[in-house]
């Protein structure tokens, strides 16, 4: 390292030669010793680098030319599935700040007045309701819409925003994009409904959605027949 520092030494004043090398020497020696691991770190992040963008091209081979199935009865890897999932319940959980009015959630006439709209709705033919079965074409969805195995897993806020908003890469659809859109309120009495649904029975259900055009209400449309929304549900 002395010889490193010699040639910077010639530059400095005879009188202050051997101190100023004594101070210059040690700092040489570090800079020296710090490059080497930086160069180090370098090559690390130069290996890193060259993986990543190996992985990258592989990932749009596989994505983009076709290999990824995106058939709906080609079940995901438990990988996929899982990252869905989480992605899907952090996306949620950031956005579901509207809180429930008070007192809406146990008022026995807003809950019965989201059984209705639960089934005026539509939401029956894909998620059920209390005594029915979900029409069979939702067993081909994913993911399953079958709401009671997670409805005690889901905060009123979430079962408002999901419901409001829909979910990419769901069936789920948004019912504020309706024309026009459902109220809040409307929203508010579903959930109202949804947290009760294990304890609703199918007598109370039928009689809570037992409108005056009876068996007229169709998926999606509370009017009857005669305007063209097809045949009434029997």
């Amino acid at each position: 390292m002395g010889d490193l520092a010699f040639p910077l030494c010639e530059f400095v004043p005879k009188t202050r030669r051997q101190s100023a090398c004594t101070l210059i020497q040690p700092h040489l020696a570090d800079v020296f010793r710090h490059s080497g691991i930086f160069m180090k770190v370098l090559g690390f992040l130069a290996v890193i680098g060259a993986l990543a963008i190996i992985a990258s091209i592989g990932a749009t081979i596989f994505f983009f030319g076709g290999y990824f199935n995106v058939a709906a009865s080609n079940a995901d890897p438990a990988v996929v599935d899982w990252a869905l999932v989480k992605v899907r319940m952090a996306s949620i959980a950031q956005r579901a700040n509207d809180r429930p009015p008070a007192g809406v959630l146990d008022d026995p006439a807003t809950i019965q007045a989201g059984a209705l709209a639960y089934s005026k709705r539509g939401c029956t033919e894909c998620h059920g309701e209390p005594g029915v079965e979900s029409a069979s074409f939702s067993e081909g969805l994913n993911p399953p819409p079958d709401l009671r195995k997670v409805i005690t897993d889901r905060r009123p806020e979430v079962l408002f925003w999901a419901i409001k908003h829909g979910i990419k890469m769901t069936a789920m659809p948004g019912f504020e994009m309706e024309k026009p859109p459902v109220s809040d309120q409307e929203i508010w009495s579903i959930v109202a409904f949804l947290t009760k649904l294990k304890s609703v029975s199918d007598k109370n259900f039928k009689a809570w959605t037992d409108t005056p055009l009876g068996s007229h209400w169709v998926s999606g449309c509370n009017r009857g027949p005669a305007t063209g929304c097809g045949p009434g549900r029997e």
